[in-house]
């Protein structure tokens, strides 16, 4: 699997997410305000590889100032990018602690830091697989998953579709039940795009009609991502979540949350303090540039939503399983 985001030749290379399903490109990026542009329009997203992305993008800052103070100013201009990722300002933070031994030690840093996210959400879903296989006692698995949280929301392999890569491995996987996931369509955009590739079966749904899925006796268990985690359990993930983890309650099914320690926000004591983004109402009112709303339409437009903790039967880690 080619990495979403590198350091290739002196610059940041990404997989350009904005253009995928209909074209794979990729972008080089020379300076932290190009870099903060990708991250706002969404060519690189994820909570992982945002992770990747502040490092990587402070290392350009070192390399690109002699005064210290320009590099702290322009990593924090990269770590408030994006409010409710916090693996964003983490990667930022790692890799600033090495800036008084010089920009070389901030990107091997940063480079450790890619190498360990692939490591860490490899051993996150196969831990959560094997959560997954005794919860669920049905064979072949049907698992319903939202937004994106494979690949390309990493460095490398992915978080709930890492749990998807392990089962189709091991040949307890029927299909995959993606979200398309509104307003963005990560789901139908991103995730089916991951899975065709990885010759996964899979269908795509609209959001609303995964309640009816659960309902049809189509589920045997939902696994999402995760951009913040609270200390008692609490989850911030992409919009809709919240309203996938009731419906999954409702039907007695399993509902687990995949993503790599860094993910957890020790300073977070619950989920009612998580910052939620909410993005422009063009995501709502238009699509592809063609209004789908009357002319002055208000809009609520919140990237992300918050999942009780009570609602989730596990959140997995590398380290385990974290039972609510």
């Amino acid at each position: 699997m080619r990495r979403t985001i590198d350091w290739v030749n002196g610059a940041i290379e990404i997989i350009d997410q904005v253009a995928l399903p209909g074209e794979y490109r990729t972008l080089r990026l020379t300076t932290v305000d190009e870099l903060i542009d990708a991250i706002r329009r969404l060519a690189v997203r994820g909570a992982p590889a945002l992770g990747g992305a502040g490092a990587l993008g402070t290392a350009l800052a070192a390399f690109a100032h002699d005064d210290p103070a320009a590099v702290r100013a322009d990593a924090e201009r990269l770590a408030n990018a994006r409010p409710t990722a916090v693996n964003l300002s983490w990667g930022v933070s790692r890799a600033l602690s090495r800036l008084g031994d010089g920009p070389d030690a901030v990107l091997a840093e940063a480079l450790a830091l890619l190498d360990e996210d692939e490591r860490l959400n490899q051993e996150a879903s196969a831990r959560a697989a094997e959560l997954i296989l005794e919860r669920c006692p049905r064979r072949p698995l049907r698992l319903l998953t939202h937004c994106n949280a494979g690949r390309l929301a990493t460095v490398g392999w992915g978080t709930a579709l890492g749990v998807v890569w392990h089962l189709h491995a091991a040949g307890h996987l029927e299909h995959v039940l993606a979200d398309e996931t509104r307003p963005l369509l990560q789901g139908a955009r991103l995730t089916a795009w991951e899975l065709a590739e990885a010759g996964v079966p899979y269908r795509v749904l609209p959001d609303s009609a995964a309640a009816a899925a659960m309902a049809r006796g189509m589920v045997d268990c939902v696994v999402v991502g995760a951009d913040r985690i609270a200390v008692n359990g609490d989850v911030a993930n992409k919009i809709g979540t919240y309203g996938l983890a009731l419906a999954a309650a409702r039907h007695g099914l399993p509902f687990v949350v995949v993503a790599p320690s860094s993910t957890v926000d020790p300073e977070l004591e619950s989920g009612e303090s998580i910052v939620i983004e909410e993005r422009a109402l063009e995501e709502i009112t238009t699509i592809s540039g063609i209004p789908v709303a009357p002319p002055g339409t208000k809009v609520f437009n919140p990237a992300f939503d918050v999942t009780p903790a009570e609602l989730i039967t596990a959140v997995v880690t590398e380290k385990g399983p974290l039972v609510p």
